[in-house]
């Protein structure tokens, strides 16, 4: 208990940070309809919040070796609110792609600043513990942002200004802290053939579960409101989402602790294109019938991004994982910036179904793809655990490493090309 108090201040700032936003993005799209946007301009918004996420997991680190972490912090903070409350003073698509790339850099500064804190205070004894605090905080959080939408107004300043003052108020329990700041790490360094080169189909896998989790979460409210559902329904119909990926990680991790990951990854993605199926048929059959589908959705989705990168870390070297873990988030935020735009596009030219046919044929290509790597070498014969891996910054994979090695068996895998997967 005494461990989770001291770091109640950053577990505060987790969730007001995530209470802000993880709500602009539904409000984005919910407002852009009503302004009389058009389906591909609110997709461009979801693909430029995830361009300025990859400039701030790129620059956050840099800059906390300048300025120091609280200042770091603040500065990101700003930049979001600022990109929140100007939403209602420039009605204009192109200014809040920009505005959204102000949010996506403040989400993936700050959440590099806390998680380098995070880093540097716990140990191994309690890191498990912090670790699982953090990710009910963030996942709990994410869960009640879904849910704001059903009474934020869309295209209301007031509703802006309520997501801003949640970004601002995130400020106050990290820099008015007693804790002294840590040392600020060195930034790891970005290598994206480093993830192809230990594990193609990991790297497919992520690729899919961005295209999966951005395209449903960024335009999953313009669906939403074309198969008939109000307000208050698509709040539910994303946290729904959201629920079922939460569900999913301790059965789906027990069973990529037990079997082939492979398996794992090949199934997952055969039960979400079942579940883009039946999505795209119970479209008529009233809200209950939709909602249970995007639970099932999440539960089929969310996962894929920790079983591929737990595949990958069982051919990585002890020095490589931070670098890895990296190099994963980075294929994540290139299939996040294409997503959202690819499938509203479709979404305008051929009707709402268009978006799960998108993502089914990304898990259909998975599929064919791990069968194809399955063929090259059998499956590693010592394996690091599962761990639910956030998707929040480049340097997450400081706290992640430690756990992954706690399972003492050092190396997996060989040196060599030959032990791809």
């Amino acid at each position: 208990m005494r461990m989770l108090l001291s770091f109640a201040a950053l577990y505060l700032s987790v969730i007001l940070l995530q209470l802000s936003s993880g709500a602009v993005a539904p409000l984005d799209a919910l407002s852009g309809l009503s302004l009389d946007f058009t389906t591909e301009q609110i997709g461009l918004l979801g693909s430029a919040h995830f361009a300025g996420f990859f400039i701030g997991c790129w620059w956050a680190p840099r800059l906390m070796g300048s300025v120091g972490h609280s200042r770091a912090f603040a500065a990101f903070t700003a930049a979001g609110a600022i990109g929140i409350l100007l939403h209602m003073m420039v009605i204009d698509a192109t200014a809040w792609a920009l505005m959204r790339v102000a949010q996506g850099m403040c989400v993936a500064g700050c959440y590099t600043v806390i998680e380098a804190w995070i880093q540097a205070k716990v140990t191994n004894a309690t890191r498990g513990r912090t670790m699982g605090a953090y990710r009910v905080a963030d996942m709990g959080a994410s869960l009640a942002a879904q849910l704001m939408i059903g009474v934020l107004e869309p295209a209301s300043y007031v509703s802006y200004n309520i997501l801003a003052l949640m970004c601002c108020a995130a400020l106050l329990p990290l820099t008015l802290t007693t804790a002294s700041p840590p040392e600020t790490p060195s930034a790891p360094r970005l290598r994206p053939r480093l993830a192809v080169a230990i594990s193609p189909l990991a790297v497919a896998g992520v690729l899919v579960a961005a295209v999966s989790s951005a395209a449903f979460r960024m335009v999953g409210p313009v669906y939403g409101r074309q198969v008939g559902l109000e307000t208050d329904q698509i709040a539910y119909f994303l946290a729904a989402f959201v629920a079922g990926g939460a569900l999913a990680q301790y059965p789906v991790g027990w069973m990529a602790d037990k079997i082939d990951r492979r398996w794992v990854l090949i199934w997952l993605s055969v039960a979400a294109i079942v579940s883009c199926g039946v999505t795209g048929m119970t479209q008529g059959t009233g809200t209950l019938g939709i909602l249970l589908t995007a639970g099932f959705f999440g539960l089929t989705t969310f996962p894929i991004y920790s079983v591929a990168a737990s595949h990958a870390h069982d051919f990585a070297a002890s020095d490589q994982r931070v670098e890895l873990s990296a190099a994963l988030m980075f294929w994540f935020a290139v299939g996040g910036i294409a997503a959202p735009w690819l499938s509203a596009a479709l979404i305008e030219g051929f009707g709402p179904g268009a978006l799960f046919a998108m993502i089914a044929a990304a898990h259909a290509i998975l599929v064919v793809f791990g069968l194809v790597r399955m063929r090259a070498r059998p499956v590693a014969l010592h394996r690091t655990p599962y761990v639910w891996a956030p998707r929040t910054s480049f340097t997450v994979g400081r706290l992640m490493a430690a756990i992954r090695e706690g399972a003492g068996n050092g190396r997996r895998g060989g040196d060599g090309p030959d032990e791809r997967r």
